[in-house]
């Protein structure tokens, strides 16, 4: 089974042209992108066919749970489809989970080197994010939350799929993310769980950020992350229209009008390729 790893600022997947090919999906993504036992990464992307897109695109993560939209999968997948001849298309519509979403890939040459997604319009409604909270104003910018000994300010969201976006005065690199992450993933309001980034305010076009995501752990960027707080940034009147999210891994940028779609660009790298030789017992027949 020939796969391709690739990386968008840090974020890493593998990713396999399924279009004829079916498999344990669960059992592979957590073999696969075990980063001892496997080829390592932080997640599964299929390649599939549609009746009502290009493409569809399905992301299972590490612990083997899908999900349902990736901004950083997605610019991957625009360069995989085009590099390895699957589809020549500068403007791609993709189906994930959540929806078709709109991705422009930017060439060098005949090979693309970055991309533009998308993300379609954030969802601030507690029901369809979901997130089981009491609020009488939406969007939800300021929902107090105890984790232990910290006392949380979250601004509630989607981007397809959930994020719980916290803003500190700080700067994020000493904060305890491998122990306030999955407790915040957890908790019992996020009835899907729920991505986490913790953010600090640099200017009105920077933020600084690292995430937490649902199903992975910390990353070292987040695409759909970094639109959630961009947004939120937004809403709370913290940055510009245009702003660019300093994480771990690279720099992403995200564009909102205030009102419609969410944009996300940045740089897309191919890494490698190989042929996974192990778990030939998760074919299916």
């Amino acid at each position: 089974m020939k796969f391709a790893k690739l990386q968008a600022t840090g974020n890493d997947f593998i990713l396999l042209d399924a279009r004829n090919m079916e498999r344990d999906w669960i059992k592979l993504a957590q073999s696969i992108c075990q980063y001892h036992f496997g080829v390592g990464s932080d997640g599964l992307i299929l390649v599939r066919n549609s009746k009502i897109a290009d493409l569809k695109m399905r992301v299972f993560n590490s612990d083997g749970s899908e999900a349902e939209v990736c901004g950083n999968g997605l610019r991957c997948f625009a360069k995989y489809v085009n590099d390895h001849n699957i589809i020549i298309k500068r403007d791609l519509a993709i189906e994930t989970l959540s929806g078709v979403r709109k991705v422009k890939a930017n060439f060098t040459g005949n090979r693309v080197n970055g991309a533009e997604v998308n993300m379609g319009m954030p969802e601030f409604q507690p029901e369809h994010i979901p997130v089981k909270v009491e609020v009488d104003i939406v969007p939800v910018l300021h929902y107090a939350l105890s984790v232990d000994d910290s006392n949380l300010n979250l601004a509630i969201l989607s981007m397809g799929n959930p994020h719980a976006v916290s803003f500190i005065s700080q700067s994020v690199t000493d904060y305890p993310l491998a122990q306030t992450g999955p407790k915040i993933e957890r908790h019992t309001i996020f009835t899907h769980r729920t991505n986490f980034e913790i953010a600090s305010i640099l200017t009105r076009e920077k933020i600084e950020a690292r995430v937490w995501e649902r199903g992975v752990g910390e990353t070292l960027a987040c695409g759909s992350g970094a639109c959630a707080i961009a947004v939120a940034a937004q809403l709370l009147n913290y940055v510009n229209h245009k702003v660019d999210i300093i994480l771990p891994g690279g720099i992403l940028t995200v564009s909102w009008d205030g009102v419609g779609e969410v944009f996300l660009a940045g740089p897309v790298e191919e890494v490698f390729t190989g042929e996974w030789l192990k778990g030939e017992s998760d074919e299916i027949s």
